[in-house]
């Protein structure tokens, strides 16, 4: 008696469902990303048992270990409106392309009669500048003219009140460089800020490991 043949079935999978399903989510996530401006110094923070998050939408202030100022915010929408303001109240003449450059790139560290000519640069100059770059003229006084980083702020904090202030200051920096800034702050009445620090261990048996152990166990 012959053997009965099993019909072959075929082992073909159509991948197309999971393609699109592919395709799309790599679409949603180059789309939602937000790409990291690039720093304009390496700044090795101090490190803290700080575990505060930073919120997304701040001006960031860059000190580096020379004391050298940086100023930067991601907000596009504010850094347009910064750079107009600054464009026109300080006689820059910025032309379209230097806005756009303002725009698109990350931490000004250059003082105001110096802008135009950064923000001509190609952006791969701008960053190569930017590790010699003089900083932001910054002083413990109120003047718009010395103290640049004052008007800065300002000019920023009237294009958004509510917007948080943080500090990356190089844990080599010197006391009075950062002095500088905060100085500066109370001078624009800001009195909350944030430092941006690296995370570390909290030490055991500390007054902070029981505050910690405390409240977890009345959570």
């Amino acid at each position: 008696m012959p053997k009965a043949k099993m019909p072959r079935k075929s082992t073909h999978v159509d991948m197309t469902a999971m393609c699109d399903v592919a395709f799309l989510l790599l679409t949603f996530f180059i789309l939602a990303t937000k790409i990291k401006p690039t720093e304009p110094v390496e700044v090795r923070t101090p490190a803290s048992t700080s575990t505060t998050p930073i919120p997304d939408d701040f001006m960031l202030l860059t000190v580096s270990k020379e004391g050298r100022v940086f100023f930067s915010i991601d907000n596009l929408n504010v850094r347009e409106q910064i750079i107009n303001e600054i464009s026109s109240s300080k006689g820059l003449n910025l032309n379209e392309k230097q806005i756009q450059a303002f725009k698109e790139g990350g931490s000004i560290g250059v003082p105001f009669n110096m802008l135009p000519s950064y923000l001509a640069l190609p952006f791969p100059d701008r960053a190569k500048y930017d590790k010699t770059a003089p900083g932001i003229p910054t002083d413990t006084t109120a003047s718009f003219d010395s103290n640049e980083l004052a008007y800065w702020i300002r000019t920023t904090r009237l294009s958004n009140p509510n917007l948080r202030i943080a500090i990356k200051a190089d844990g080599e920096a010197a006391y009075p460089h950062v002095q500088k800034i905060i100085a500066t702050l109370g001078h624009q009445q800001v009195f909350r800020f944030n430092f941006i620090t690296e995370g570390k261990g909290v030490p055991k048996g500390s007054a902070l490991e029981q505050e910690l152990s405390a409240g977890k166990t009345q959570q």
